[in-house]
């Protein structure tokens, strides 16, 4: 039985489908959870349903604002934060030869800078206690690859090389990294595809039909916990399996 009791964890992009899911099962696990986003309204939501959470608005992108934020966070969760799990990002797909610079560098900016710059002043908490958890909620296709999403492809491919990096700099000082890579998951990400693309994909799954949000909550309630103690540097596909790492 997991039980997190006692474990202080921040979550970013909190108020989407995957972020919903890993709020509700994290706490319903007894976890201490500080959560982030930038719609408000769907904070002031989370924080209704769930009392106990911290709730602090807070844009990624805004990296010159990310030290303080991880201050401010550490000073809410009592000088201790056990668990990060970067889970926001974003999309802005295009084909290749129509992507503009923004929509590369938004991309790139959201996905793979802020969650370096956020692990980073996380893990400097981290080596006053030597111990902590990082988990990065990457993609399939940071390993497949997609049509009109090179940017995105990009950066969480990036996510995954640089959290085996951290694992190695880190592990001496009992602080694992890891990723969970998602599928396709019934989130309102998936619900613009039209409906014959989506039977394209799923003749893809061998499960034959897409993840849910739950499917995520679960891997990452087991990554929090202790039962992931010796496992670092490691990509865990939760696709129903479409990729074999």
């Amino acid at each position: 039985m997991i039980n997190l009791k006692n474990k202080n964890i921040i979550l970013t992009g909190a108020t989407g489908g995957i972020g919903n899911s890993i709020v509700d099962t994290l706490i319903n696990l007894k976890a201490k959870l500080l959560v982030t986003g930038t719609n408000e309204k769907k904070l002031e939501e989370l924080k209704n349903k769930h009392q106990d959470i911290v709730v602090i608005k807070q844009d990624i992108s805004a990296h010159d604002e990310l030290e303080k934020f991880i201050d401010k966070c550490h000073t809410e969760l009592g000088e201790k934060i056990d668990i990060l799990i970067n889970n926001a990002g974003i999309t802005k797909d295009n084909l290749a030869i129509r992507m503009d610079k923004n929509e590369w560098d938004k991309v790139i900016s959201v996905n793979l800078t802020s969650t370096f710059l956020l692990s980073k002043y996380t893990i400097k908490k981290m080596l006053k206690k030597k111990y902590g958890k990082i988990i990065n909620i990457t993609s399939v296709v940071g390993h497949t690859g997609n049509l009109g999403q090179v940017n995105y492809s990009a950066s969480k491919g990036g996510v995954s090389s640089m959290s085996k990096s951290l694992s190695l700099e880190y592990a001496k000082k009992n602080i694992t990294v890891n990723c969970i890579a998602p599928g396709f998951i019934e989130t309102a990400m998936t619900e613009k595809i039209n409906e014959d693309y989506k039977n394209q994909l799923k003749l893809k799954i061998p499960l034959d039909r897409f993840g849910t949000p739950q499917d995520i909550a679960n891997c990452t309630a087991f990554l929090c916990s202790d039962l992931s103690d010796y496992i670092t540097g490691e990509t865990i596909h939760v696709n129903g399996g479409m990729y074999f790492s």
